[in-house]
């Protein structure tokens, strides 16, 4: 099988190529766009962070977020702004961005803008939307589906790949375990890795406790470093968390975003456990375990 490799990023901003023995890369920023003065602040600390840990990264931050619980929770600034507000980042940082879309016409102007388009997980299996990524031509994050089996998501990509797509990021943000809870099974990478895609790991939304407090999802982001450790050690390419420098105030996921202060250590340690995989892929090659039997 040959691992695919994926490049983020066209005009002026800094690539980021991820997968295979590329270094592990990461994308995050605020769950949603606050503003344009948040958004530029957090571009800002996140930058600082990771040019210092030599960490390549893509700016995360959605301009609608339609899958909210409550009609009464923040949704977002709206396409147009959000899009403008991106745009902004792109070019003040020389970083490439990305947000999710939920709506097959927003695609267009999604990928005129942002470097990467992302499906959101409970959308991915929906042809249209799967559809309108691919027209983008942009590479593609796409979501595992806390109600898809990671084999399953073989399927995702071959309508991706039916419609002219071939850059796919594959990324797991939990799996649903009863009511109310997700639980992370490091096998998916792995197994979402038999499609020869590079694979992700959502580490602040496998946290989630899905609209555990009424209308609203609670969280246990105590556990966001062991998942992280854990998900990096099982060949994870790129490391997705989202972060915040005031999470108790966040707009949205207040309960599962990360607190910016803790985002070098993680980092940090995310790098050299990607690092002690590599070395050791190189010495004793790679994982050949019972193939066959």
């Amino acid at each position: 099988m040959d691992n695919k490799i994926v490049s983020v990023g066209y005009g002026n901003v800094k690539k980021v190529i991820i997968g295979g023995s590329n270094p592990l890369a990461y994308v995050g920023g605020p769950c949603a766009i606050e503003s344009r003065d948040h958004a530029l602040f957090m571009a800002d600390k996140i930058s600082k962070i990771c040019d210092k840990l030599e960490i390549p990264w893509v700016y995360k931050s959605c301009y609608d977020k339609d899958c909210r619980s409550s009609p009464n929770s923040f949704h977002g600034v709206g396409i147009d702004e959000g899009l403008k507000i991106l745009s902004e980042v792109r070019d003040s940082f020389g970083v490439p961005v990305v947000s999710d879309f939920s709506d097959p016409s927003w695609a267009a102007a999604t990928g005129e803008v942002c470097d990467m388009v992302q499906v959101p997980a409970y959308l991915c299996r929906q042809t249209s939307i799967l559809r309108a990524a691919a027209e983008t031509k942009r590479p593609i994050l796409l979501k595992k589906g806390q109600f898809m089996s990671p084999w399953n998501m073989k399927n995702s990509c071959k309508k991706i790949e039916a419609f002219g797509g071939d850059q796919i990021i594959l990324a797991d943000r939990g799996t649903f375990f009863g009511y109310n809870m997700l639980i992370n099974d490091m096998k998916n990478f792995s197994i979402m890795a038999e499609t020869g895609y590079p694979v992700c790991f959502d580490a602040t939304h496998s946290v989630q406790l899905p609209t555990s407090m009424g209308n609203i999802s609670g969280g246990q982001r105590e556990f966001v470093p062991s998942l992280v450790r854990s998900a990096v050690a099982n060949g994870i390419n790129l490391l997705f968390m989202e972060t915040h420098n005031d999470p108790k105030n966040a707009l949205s996921d207040a309960n599962t975003v990360l607190d910016i202060k803790y985002l070098e250590n993680i980092l940090y340690q995310a790098k050299k456990v990607h690092s002690l995989r590599l070395e050791l892929e190189k010495e004793l090659g790679p994982d050949d375990v019972h193939k066959n039997n």
